[in-house]
């Protein structure tokens, strides 16, 4: 995973709980959760990493966990962010704060699981914006999101949260997609 990210932004850590594969359990845990309300499925697979989380040195120091948020109109039509739960569980696990205020979706985009990474850069990658930040300077943020395919949504969000003087990004995510 920390390939993705290489050069391109700084990343203190980088993991995944397993491997999405299309036309595989991977696959049909995810779209439960994400396309069918199965949010109990996040609960579980946040518990579930937290155990191995809690091991890793570095992120002893992170101050939130920061999901990837949805544009207002999504989040409307599907009623919940699928990271939520995943979130929630991490935090009470690692007693880390989950903060979803301060990173903002502010661009509507298409799915974006159907697009490669062209693709996605193509579109913008002026997704996202900050709320009121004057009590994160100096913070070490874990964001979080349910698959890394391409790495540009987090690669974007991580940019937008590096704006903030002197912070720091790491990142989790149930799935790490291998294509």
């Amino acid at each position: 995973m920390a390939q993705k990210f290489k050069g391109i932004v700084p990343i203190e850590f980088t993991a995944s709980l397993f491997y999405f594969v299309k036309n595989h359990f991977s696959q049909e845990i995810i779209h439960q959760l994400k396309y069918k309300g199965n949010q109990p499925i996040g609960t579980m697979l946040g518990y579930w990493f937290a155990e191995d989380l809690k091991e890793v040195p570095i992120l002893q120091s992170v101050d939130y966990i920061i999901p990837i948020p949805l544009h207002p109109k999504r989040l409307k039509k599907r009623g919940y962010n699928q990271v939520e739960t995943f979130g929630k569980a991490l935090s009470e696990v690692l007693d880390i704060p989950y903060c979803d205020k301060l990173l903002i979706k502010k661009t509507h985009t298409e799915t974006q699981s159907k697009k490669n990474k062209l693709e996605r850069q193509s579109e913008t990658s002026d997704w996202f914006a900050l709320n009121d930040t004057s009590e994160f300077t100096g913070k070490h943020f874990l964001l979080i999101d349910d698959v890394l395919t391409t790495g540009f949504t987090l690669e974007t969000a991580s940019r937008t949260l590096l704006q903030i003087p002197n912070s720091k990004v790491s990142i989790v995510t149930m799935a790490y997609a291998l294509y």
